[in-house]
């Protein structure tokens, strides 16, 4: 495809930069300002979440800062203790031990004990939210400093769960502990005030080492009044994204964090036969059911011109769901390849018969919608570049944007423009497993389902080594006949990976960032007690 193809799409990103720039501090001078003292700060992400209890998903798929963990992630991916002082496995897998350190306290003054970790690990248990502890038989606490963890099988990934499940104080745990928490970890909570911030302060009791920044207030912005603020001085630190990432900011400097965070279509790979899902969602579709038309769309895109045109630069091509984790499949990689693509949709009987630019077959062309939820102004420009290339091998992608609520209700019979991406292989599992498929939530709405992946997916849970869970992760993706990879069975078509682009002032450094996972913002602020003023 040609560079002139994207003028559209560059030219409708530019009046968004515009747009923001004619705010306050448009002239970049109000940037410049020093800031307000060197223990504080304000940050503008665009994801507010649900709730800051950890047994209902607070920091899944990156570290809680107000509750502490057993273990935690290093930057490397690798786990460290946290609240844990070592561990121990049973030769069979199915029983963890952790000792515990004895000098850590929540911040209402009452000592975090083993009872405590038990009863955090059973009530998320019984929460089954988007951490999952179905595996888990029972937590308990021989005393204060022991935990005993029983599994109903091995589990490969329990060490990456824990790393994401913050400690509750039993004592402190009511219905209202989502909204007013209590924790051990490097900051405390202080005020919430929905759809504008929360703010956080330093845990003067906290164990490990104390957090140069003490004050921290997290306000809610969109991506391009975030940008406004910045351009405002009215912020320190602003997720933005690629889109944004030309305007200029006098006092700021860009730093785009590497991610697994992920764009691409989800492709419904069952026909329409007027099945529906339990909440009488409509399932199916006729075009993308055909192998041939999903695998043609994954050799059409040309993912490095979209991560270097429409992404600035800040990205680069996804091929999977883990582009450059330790249990990828470097055979998932596919060469754009146009000519191929045709040929693929040719030889299955697509053709254009009435001169539309449209192939196709038994008098049904190949065209259908792909949705994104409106606002999102990288996945429209990433929607609208491939849906581009797609043209040229004769299918039609629609592209709409619209409300979550309708995405919910259209996602497992349209494609969808989805984003993914973490540090633990457990994503892998529920994107794909199929008793997963077709439920109301967005792990597998395009209902693969397959016996064979569904083998290496058990065998890559229940792995007793990493050698082993790798091994079977990667013959998930592809084992050299089948897989879930483009060249396989392609229920997706990944095309980017995101730098998540970030706004800091000059002056403050955000530490070391790990890889981010998934997420609009928060991944940003899980290792915040690490960020210092320099000046």
């Amino acid at each position: 495809m040609h560079i002139k193809k994207f003028s559209a799409i560059i030219l409708s990103i530019a009046a968004v930069v515009s747009s923001a720039a004619c705010g306050k501090g448009a002239s970049g001078q109000a940037g410049a300002d020093s800031p307000r003292g060197n223990d504080s700060v304000i940050i503008a992400i665009g994801s507010e979440p649900e709730t800051l209890d950890p047994t209902q998903g607070w920091g899944h798929g990156n570290s809680p800062i107000v509750q502490s963990t057993l273990v935690r992630y290093t930057s490397d991916l690798t786990f460290e203790n946290d609240l844990a002082t070592g561990y121990s496995l049973s030769e069979d897998g199915l029983t963890w031990t952790f000792t515990l350190r004895d000098d850590a306290f929540f911040t209402d003054g009452e000592k975090v004990t083993a009872s405590d970790v038990a009863f955090t690990l059973e009530t998320a248990k019984k929460a089954q939210s988007s951490v999952d502890l179905t595996y888990m038989e029972s937590a308990s606490a021989p005393d204060d400093t022991t935990v005993v963890i029983t599994l109903s099988r091995p589990t490969s990934v329990f060490l990456n769960t824990l790393a994401s499940i913050g400690i509750v104080p039993e004592h402190a745990y009511d219905e209202d502990y989502g909204t007013h928490p209590v924790g051990s970890g490097p900051y405390q909570f202080v005020e919430w005030k929905p759809q504008e911030q929360i703010i956080f302060t330093a845990n003067e009791n906290y164990y490990g080492e104390a957090p140069a920044i003490k004050d921290v207030t997290v306000v809610f912005m969109s991506e391009d009044a975030a940008l406004a603020a910045v351009q405002a001085g009215e912020v320190d630190v602003a997720y933005s994204s690629a889109a944004l990432a030309s305007a200029e900011a006098e006092g700021y400097h860009i730093e785009a964090i590497p991610s697994a965070d992920n764009r691409g279509f989800t492709l419904p790979v069952l026909p329409d036969e007027g099945q529906t899902t339990e909440s009488g969602a409509p399932v199916g579709n006729n075009v993308t059911c055909n192998l041939e038309i999903r695998q043609a769309i994954a050799y059409a895109i040309d993912r490095q011109q979209i991560a270097d045109v429409v992404l600035n630069g800040y990205g680069r091509p996804a091929y999977s769901e883990n582009d450059g984790m330790p249990w990828n499949n470097p055979e998932v990689v596919i060469e754009t390849d146009v000519e191929y693509a045709k040929q693929l949709l040719s030889d299955a009987g697509w053709t254009d018969t009435d001169g539309d630019g449209i192939v196709e077959k038994n008098g049904l062309k190949a065209e259908f919608s792909c949705l994104y939820p409106a606002g999102d102004s990288v996945r429209q420009a990433v929607a609208m570049a491939a849906s581009e290339q797609i043209r040229e091998i004769g299918i039609q992608i629609n592209v709409e944007g619209t409300s979550w609520d309708d995405i919910t209700r259209r996602m497992f019979s349209e494609a969808v423009m989805m984003g993914w991406g973490s540090a633990n292989p457990n994503e892998t599992y529920y994107l794909y497993r199929s008793e997963g498929a077709l439920l109301d939530d967005f792990y597998n709405p395009e209902g693969y389902m397959s016996d064979v992946t569904d083998g290496y997916l058990d065998a890559a849970m229940k792995a007793l080594t990493v050698e082993d869970a790798y091994e079977n992760w990667k013959k998930v993706q592809w084992d050299g006949t089948t897989g879930t990879a483009m060249k396989g069975a392609c229920p997706w078509v990944w095309i980017v990976n995101l730098d998540h682009v970030t706004y800091v002032r000059d002056g403050l450094s955000i530490g070391e960032q790990p890889v981010h996972g998934h997420g609009h913002g928060l991944p940003l602020i899980q290792n915040l007690q690490e960020w210092t003023w320099d000046v």
